[in-house]
């Protein structure tokens, strides 16, 4: 195996796999395009060589502003390939995220959705773009964006960033998160390594390609492992379910990835709609947290323990429980190979025993070197060779992490810190409460007052009241929401995260 770089890896596994399938795309839930490793391997050549005429170099940053499509991930391994960087984004920000985001990473290139030209150059008349027809058949679209190969490829080495993915932080300005060819590599390897992809696995792939779960530890790992991928335009449940219970030969899916939000729509398509799902060797989770009654769904309705696993923008995967052994519901599992942790006292950075609540502190070689242009923000979350992570949790004697909430979403009421996700705990064991999501809001009295947000089922009859009679029942008074309102649906963004600020103008509307 080649470690330097994504581009030698993605080149060697290429050459190994050259006859087999690499990529089946469906668009609206049907076959639309079939590339096997070799086709991959030369358009992504050829798209490369017009990277380059249009001026693209190594080191520049170029934003994906693109739907999920094969062009997309054809653009996106050109750019490894000519040792410019990915600069995946949302292909639905609005005008103003895209002025701070396309400022931010001093582009060079532009790659957005046909149509859309015009919309970048009213935010930045001097930046080039290159538009690509996203929603047209693949080889119809591509065949026009494909130059002959001329060019001598650029030497790369693992420092040199392959990638920035911005964070969806929830106060002040995103930021950039570099990630170097030697972070994407050691990542890439650990989810192969401790998830045992290979080319024997297809992968349903349901999530979207701007953030890393979708980009790096789904597509990276199965194309750097000759695994067959079904990538799916856009997720729709029952067409999910159908590629997920679908057993033809060269389609019957064996790994499965996707966050909890997901996993909630495909529960309820399927009590109407079972099937069978026994050919699924692996069902992961991510990107924001798992009910423990949730767990349970999967279990019963999949036939298998799902894969709790936790990682981050700036550090790749770092957590997960095991593929062979015990599966702890609630847990985000065990470190990574070559993950050291710790878990300090966020006051004093002193390290806390087992079964005690921190502030967890990595270092691997997946984790980012800084933030794009941010040297105060890089310094503020490392100390002494640590990323702090910003997350509270704790170890428990079997050596499991928990997480137990973001310091951020930390709230204190009349001079008492109160963690949101354990209120939010005790509210989701309510009878007939979908899920819950607990804030902080300003308060003349208290400094701040405890507030939730409640989903509950249809037709359940509870009020505001109830929940907080049962919050009382288990908690110290000074814990319990002061205000309750019932709500269709809690915020979240793409990956299924709480919008904690979005959550808060609920309670100001009201």
């Amino acid at each position: 195996m080649h470690t330097e770089s994504i581009r030698s890896w993605f080149e060697s596994s290429c050459s190994k796999w050259h006859n087999k399938k690499a990529i089946t795309f469906l668009r609206d839930g049907k076959v639309e395009t079939v590339l096997t490793y070799s086709q991959l391997r030369h358009d992504v050549s050829g798209f490369a060589e017009t990277l380059v005429s249009r001026g693209v170099a190594k080191g520049d940053r170029v934003p994906l502003y693109l739907e999920k499509s094969l062009i997309s991930v054809v653009a996106h391994f050109a750019l490894q390939k000519i040792g410019a960087v990915s600069v995946p984004l949302n292909p639905g920000f609005k005008k103003g995220e895209m002025q701070y985001l396309l400022k931010d990473a001093d582009a060079s290139l532009v790659l957005a959705d046909e149509g859309k030209g015009g919309f970048i150059r009213e935010i930045d008349p001097d930046v080039q773009v290159m538009e690509l027809p996203t929603h047209k058949p693949y080889q119809e679209g591509i065949s026009l964006e494909l130059s002959p190969r001329t060019h001598t490829e650029t030497a790369l080495a693992p420092e040199d960033p392959g990638m920035i993915i911005y964070t969806s932080g929830t106060t002040g300005d995103p930021k950039g998160a570099v990630l170097t060819q030697g972070n994407l590599v050691h990542d890439a390897a650990n989810v192969i390594d401790v998830w045992e992809i290979g080319h024997e696995d297809v992968l349903c792939h349901a999530l979207p390609l701007f953030h890393v779960h979708g980009l790096c530890f789904a597509l990276h790992t199965a194309l750097l492992s000759g695994a067959h991928v079904l990538m799916l335009d856009r997720f729709e449940p029952m067409k999910i379910l159908d590629v997920l219970a679908c057993k033809e030969k060269d389609r019957t899916c064996t790994v499965f990835m996707a966050v909890p939000a997901m996993y909630t729509r495909l529960l309820d398509a399927m009590e109407d709609s079972p099937r069978d799902f026994s050919h699924i060797r692996l069902l992961t989770s991510g990107s924001a947290p798992l009910l423990v009654k949730d767990f349970h769904r999967i279990e019963q309705m999949f036939g298998r323990q799902p894969v709790e696993r936790e990682g981050m923008s700036e550090t790749g995967m770092n957590f997960s429980n095991p593929l062979k052994g015990n599966r702890k519901p609630g847990s985000i599992g065990l470190p990574l190979p070559g993950l050291s942790v710790r878990i300090v006292d966020p006051d004093t950075f002193a390290d806390v025993p087992p079964e005690e609540n921190g502030e967890i502190w990595l270092k691997s070689a997946s984790i980012t070197p800084g933030y794009w242009r941010k040297p105060k923000e890089t310094r503020d979350n490392f100390e002494n060779g640590w990323f702090r992570t910003g997350d509270l949790g704790y170890v428990d004697k079997e050596g499991y992490y928990y997480l137990t909430d973001r310091i951020k979403h930390i709230i204190i009421t009349g001079g008492e810190n109160v963690s949101a996700k354990e209120v939010e705990t005790v509210i989701n064991r309510i009878d007939n409460v979908v899920e819950s999501a607990v804030v902080g809001i300003p308060d003349p009295k208290w400094g701040e007052k405890v507030v939730a947000a409640v989903v509950s089922e249809a037709g359940a009859g509870l009020d505001p009241d109830a929940v907080k009679i049962y919050c009382k029942e288990h908690l110290h008074d000074w814990k319990c929401p002061k205000e309750v309102i019932f709500v269709a649906e809690i915020p979240r963004n793409t990956m299924g995260k709480v919008l904690k600020e979005n959550v808060k103008e609920i309670f100001a509307k009201d």
